[in-house]
């Protein structure tokens, strides 16, 4: 099932309204949904370089909306929708285990690590900080930061480099994703200290 809806995601990009696709998928992908927006973004990106910028404001601010209805999944409905869609989608475990090292500064994290490169999953981070009352302005400027940051930053790359540098991302994406996990978690510790 995992991997239809992979590819239906990823035939998506050749679609006519691949533009608002790109921005439902964003939203969704922040809040409940298991496929990333890359799946989409890099595709399109390819296919239309010229469009690149357009692309990641497209997905940045979808995506930050993504995350906004995630908190207000967690703060306001947790038991009613947020726990069985966790347990729909196997993030209840993954969850739980985070809500033991919430804290400010531990949320803050985890949601630039989540955001710039989905460790841990964005959408259990954002349901999580709305479980726990995190600051909502901190949270959307975060937000803002992380996935402008990874949507500008795969387009900078996209539009210097092409096909050459999405095949280095996606041949290496868990490498990227534990360099971007160890430098958060260097800023965290020495922030923390």
């Amino acid at each position: 099932m995992f991997r239809k809806l992979y590819y239906w995601t990823f035939s998506l990009a050749g679609h006519p309204r691949a533009e608002a696709a790109l921005g439902a998928v964003s939203f969704v992908e922040s809040s409940f949904f298991p496929i990333p927006a890359d799946v989409l973004f890099l595709p399109m990106c390819l296919s239309r370089p010229e469009k690149v910028w357009r692309y990641a404001l497209i997905a940045s601010v979808f995506s930050v909306l993504g995350g906004i209805f995630g908190w207000l999944l967690g703060h306001y409905a947790f038991d009613l929708i947020g726990r069985p869609m966790l347990e729909a989608m196997g993030k209840m475990d993954s969850f739980e285990r985070l809500q033991g090292t919430t804290g400010d500064l531990a949320i803050l994290v985890m949601l630039v690590t989540s955001g710039l490169a989905h460790v841990p999953p964005m959408k259990v981070v954002t349901i999580l900080a709305g479980v726990i009352s995190f600051d909502p302005i901190l949270f959307i400027l975060s937000a803002i930061v992380a996935r402008g940051a990874r949507f500008y930053g795969l387009a900078w790359l996209l539009s210097r480099y092409g096909a050459r540098i999405a095949a280095f991302i996606e041949k290496r994406a868990g490498w990227v994703a534990l360099a971007v996990l160890l430098v958060a978690g260097l800023a965290w510790y020495f922030l923390k200290g």
